[in-house]
């Protein structure tokens, strides 16, 4: 090297350090003058000003050093054609065998680990660190490379080697879903509820405005007396239960030979817009109960609420046991909340000054449109649910395949605004519905106390709708006998896990012991090797009673069979 070619290294040496010394100021400014607010755009964020930030000074400086170190040993690395950091946005050939996208995506990657840090630095109470945390994701999630075609080489490489084929498709994919108001997951031109989800064979025998009640045909030659209630979420579909024949939990109940119906909520519209949490507790929740037994003639039967479901029969079972009825003979409660105290990342969003808005917006009359909600659920995880689509639709003009879950989450519903301004303020902000006598429902105190019939409540460790603490927390405040399992996985996959697929494991503890932690249960808890719906359903025989002769017809006198099942209110698009 000579002596010119050293002189021109040192100088660009430092002014590649000046650079980085410089990077590294803008990088904290922008931190600092962040609208929290605003980052993730079109979530139901509080209106309420972005928190005042103030850093952990030895958290920053350790911070700063570490990126100076990284900054100039990707600077080196990039000099030597080295591949970018392990990353599935990143991870196609195109991107290691361009330099400059090789160097873009690990500066990107460099600076969201930097910017993270920053968010971790930050010091002030749990939540507004959490929401902090939430909004640089959601930020850095937006900003990757890979989400532009300027920037993104596996998408230019597609362009170039389709001759702008794919370009030209990514533009019809945008049209379209823009037209049909939502980024698509799957291709929902190949699905349709009746014909190949939803399919497991029965009937409606009941509807109001808010619900159809489904009794399913019988698949053995008798059934437990003691019918088979299912409550599901209201702020989805039901046939998330009945996806196909294989993983269908509706239809495995139906086998086991349990008398099944299922509520199939009404997607609301405008005529519905002024309904409360009690409609639902009373006019569903309780209206399904009591069809039931008057449909079988059964004295008590076996109820199960999934989700929000749960927290819906959990309030209607307080309801009935304050008005001195016991129509319910065992409840299982999967992924379901009755204490909020660990609502997981959802707590983001919820604070007095979100919740006087959303009453005020809806608390009279209104409604949440589905959109809204899912679009809140799919930035949970913005990288899987949001951008990953975006890339593959548009800028690489792909049809996503089919996939029947997928097609579930964007079939949205809305939510009466009455009823969603009750449940957030209720729930989520005063957690009222665990404190006995606390808060009122049909005209009664609620005291989950008074609920002491046998329970199994199911949570899934990767949940973050439902974290796992809180679902185990129901067992502190359901005084009957009690059978708590931990399952693998998240909210969704946690759940519809069939033992035929021997997917998964699950935990159980069998000392009849629950302390006051998930953390402590689990300590005494084992492993045990696939699914728990096996489990769960020993446990539902020993509570459904004699085996009498099936049923050789829907429905009982005045509740005939109005329509085959799914029906018309699962139908309903938001």
């Amino acid at each position: 090297m000579t002596e010119n070619t050293q002189a021109l290294w040192a100088q660009s040496a430092q002014q590649f350090q000046d650079a980085l010394a410089d990077n590294w100021a803008k990088t904290f400014q922008s931190f600092q003058n962040m609208d929290l607010g605003g980052l993730a755009a079109g979530l139901p964020t509080s209106p309420a000003s972005a928190p005042n930030v103030h850093f952990s000074q030895d958290k920053l400086q350790a911070l700063q050093e570490q990126y100076l170190k990284d900054a100039s040993a990707l600077w080196t690395n990039s000099l030597q054609g080295t591949a970018p950091p392990k990353d599935k946005r990143f991870a196609a050939q195109a991107w290691s065998a361009n330099p400059v996208a090789a160097f873009s995506a690990s500066a990107y990657l460099l600076n969201a680990r930097t910017l993270m840090g920053m968010a971790e630095a930050v010091e002030g109470d749990a939540k507004t660190r959490a929401r902090i945390r939430f909004a640089v994701e959601q930020w850095m999630a937006a900003s990757a490379p890979s989400n532009f075609l300027a920037f993104n080489a596996d998408a230019q490489q597609k362009a170039i080697e389709s001759k702008g084929e794919s370009i030209a498709k990514g533009l019809q994919n945008m049209l379209h879903d823009m037209q049909q108001g939502h980024v698509s997951m799957t291709d929902e031109s190949l699905f349709e509820v009746g014909k190949n989800v939803a399919t497991t064979e029965g009937a409606v025998v009941f509807e109001n405005e808010l619900f159809q009640l489904i009794e399913y045909k019988p698949l053995t030659a008798k059934v437990y007396e003691k019918p088979f209630l299912l409550v599901p979420p209201c702020i989805n579909k039901f046939y998330i239960l009945d996806l196909q024949p294989e993983n269908s939990l509706i239809r495995y109940a139906v086998a086991q030979g349990h008398r099944t119906f299922v509520v199939s909520w009404r997607n609301p519209d405008a005529t519905l817009a002024h309904k409360t949490w009690d409609n639902y507790v009373e006019d569903a929740a309780i209206k399904a109960i009591a069809v039931t037994q008057e449909i079988t003639g059964a004295k008590a039967i076996n109820a199960l609420g999934f989700c929000v479901g749960g927290t819906i029969l959990g309030a209607a079972l307080a309801v009935l046991a304050a008005r001195g009825e016991k129509p319910v003979a065992s409840a299982t409660f999967l992924t379901a909340l009755l204490d909020f105290t660990d609502t997981g990342i959802l707590d983001v969003f919820i604070d007095e000054a979100f919740v006087k808005y959303r009453e005020q917006e809806m608390g009279k009359g209104g409604l949440l449109k589905g959109q809204d909600l899912a679009s809140t659920f799919s930035f949970l995880r913005p990288n899987d649910l949001v951008w990953n689509y975006v890339v593959g639709n548009y800028l690489k003009g792909e049809t996503p395949p089919p996939f029947d879950l997928l097609y579930w989450n964007s079939d949205s519903t809305n939510l009466p605004g009455p009823f969603y301004a009750w449940y957030l303020r209720n729930t989520y902000l005063e957690n009222k519905l665990c404190k006995p006598g606390k808060v009122t429902v049909c005209g009664q105190k609620i005291d989950f106390r008074k609920l002491d019939l046998p329970v199994y409540i199911y949570g899934s460790r990767e949940d973050h709708i439902v974290p796992i603490g809180g679902a185990y927390a129901s067992t502190q405040h359901l005084p009957g006998k009690k059978r708590f399992v931990m399952g693998a996985s998240g909210h969704i996959a946690g759940v519809i896990n069939p033992p035929a697929a021997k997917k998964r494991s699950h935990w159980l503890r069998e000392d009849g012991k629950f302390p006051a932690t998930q953390a402590d249960w689990q300590a005494g808890a084992t492993e045990h090797a696939g699914s728990w719906w096996t489990d769960w359903a020993n446990w539902l025989q020993s509570h459904a009673g004699k085996q009498i002769a099936a049923p050789k017809a829907y429905g009982k006198g005045k509740y005939k069979a109005i329509e085959a099942a799914p029906g018309r209110y699962v139908k309903a698009k938001a």
